[in-house]
């Protein structure tokens, strides 16, 4: 917890601190006074006065931030400050002062994914593991075996790139994947996705197509140990090899996986072989939804080399690369929008910060290149969700402005200070949808 949530404040302050650097630094070229440069909100956990004259500081609550520049109606202004308040610009200054802070998070995500890119992203090919029956996926025709080249004619490379084209499709009628099998043969499979049945709390996408990713096969040999499960209780080790059940020889781990599941609750026997030697342990086995719980997880075969592969580009093709994945995430971005307003998506798909602390810890738990490729996603994320024609964020703002370069005059402040109560609520209201999403995602 205290990992995800260190993992949030550095993903989210990163992020914030880049949008709101892109409001101040086209303020102050358009000759605007910045009064304060705030990270967070609520009272300041540090504070200074900088030589031009701005508060900066660190507030105590980190989901946001703001610049507070000089308004000559509001502030105390002498009379030759009044050409430094943001009032007192042209309309296309306003504008552009406004738009600066969402162009500085794609801006910023271009240069985190142009950063991983430079690095280099391990990655596996993705090949078909599993087909499910009865599944999208099979009534395709897509091979077990087949490695996955493109998806609606977009060059895929790995299973993250599939993720992220599949998800665009979410609410569609069909989606195209061309595929090559093992001997080359390279064929398009229409995936019919009227009857396709996403659950994302429960499934990741491309499972819920009925495609398996292919992993090598699984040991009777244990990797891992759930703290406090009944194997960790039975005093299991790493390394130790199940070669029997209730005295039952085992020889795979699916035999081992299916006794466990057809036990629950029930007191069982495995023979070890640790370290040479055998023995019998006995161990009460755990219960989640029905199924036998033992809480361990088997060592692989090592993956295929052939399979392996690292995603890497010089300085300018990882640009390029940075250029386009930041541009496929806003074409994901507004997709999802449109889908949730037009009811193709269901709300159930909101995340909030608890649903983001989680994706930080994780994707900073795998390593710096996962966790630039999530600072990427969150970033270009708030930059259109403040795109958005709501009053409170920046979209709403050029909506006014956009109202006033029609009508010649400004919007009526009585009509903005309503706008601006309506949008508060509306982002309330999705506030708690999405927390409310995040809690029932905890619940077992």
């Amino acid at each position: 917890m205290l990992w995800s949530i260190g993992a949030f404040i550095v993903a989210l302050g990163l992020v914030v601190t880049f949008h709101e650097f892109g409001h101040f630094w086209v303020a102050r070229r358009c000759g605007v006074k910045v009064l304060t440069f705030s990270i967070g909100f609520g009272k300041p956990l540090f504070k200074w006065l900088g030589k031009d004259g701005t508060q900066y500081q660190i507030a105590a609550v980190p989901l946001g931030g703001y610049v507070r520049m000089l308004d000559h109606e509001i502030d105390p202004t002498k009379d030759a400050e009044v050409q430094q308040s943001f009032r007192s610009k042209s309309l296309g200054q306003r504008a552009a002062v406004v738009v600066a802070g969402p162009v500085a998070n794609f801006i910023f995500a271009i240069a985190a994914l142009w950063l991983m890119l430079m690095i280099g992203v391990p990655s596996v090919k993705p090949i078909v593991g599993a087909v499910e029956e009865n599944s999208v996926a099979q009534r395709a025709g897509l091979p077990v075996g087949s490695e996955i080249l493109s998806v609606d004619g977009h060059r895929v490379y790995d299973w993250q790139d599939i993720n992220l084209r599949l998800v665009a499709r979410m609410g569609d009628a069909q989606t195209r994947v061309e595929a090559a099998d093992s001997a080359g043969s390279r064929n398009e499979y229409v995936l019919d996705l009227t009857e396709w049945q996403f659950d994302p709390e429960t499934q990741s996408t491309i499972g819920s197509l009925g495609i398996q990713v292919f992993q090598p096969e699984a040991l009777t040999e244990l990797a891992w140990i759930a703290e406090g499960s009944p194997a960790a209780v039975a005093g299991l080790r790493q390394r130790d090899k199940i070669t029997k059940f209730n005295g039952t020889p085992v020889t795979n781990w699916e035999q081992i996986r299916a006794f466990i599941a057809e036990r629950p609750n029930e007191q069982i026997t495995l023979t070890l072989e640790r370290e040479g030697r055998e023995m019998d342990v006995a161990v009460r086995l755990g219960a989640e939804n029905g199924r036998g719980l033992l809480g361990v997880a088997p060592a692989f075969e090592q993956y295929p080399e052939a399979y392996r592969f690292s995603l890497q580009y010089g300085p300018i093709g990882a640009f390029v690369g940075g250029v386009e994945r930041t541009w496929q995430l806003m074409g994901l971005s507004v997709s999802m929008i449109k889908k949730l307003i037009v009811g193709d998506m269901g709300v159930n798909n909101l995340s909030g910060p608890i649903g983001i602390a989680q994706g930080a810890g994780t994707h900073a738990s795998y390593g710096l290149v996962y966790f630039l490729s999530f600072l990427a996603l969150i970033s270009v994320s708030l930059g259109i969700l403040n795109l958005l024609p709501i009053p409170m964020l920046d979209g709403g703002h050029l909506l006014f402005y956009f109202i006033e370069w029609v009508r010649g005059r400004p919007v009526p402040e009585r009509v903005q200070e309503l706008g601006f109560r309506i949008g508060l609520m509306l982002l309330v209201m999705l506030m708690m949808v999405a927390v409310f999403n995040d809690i029932n995602r905890l619940l077992p």
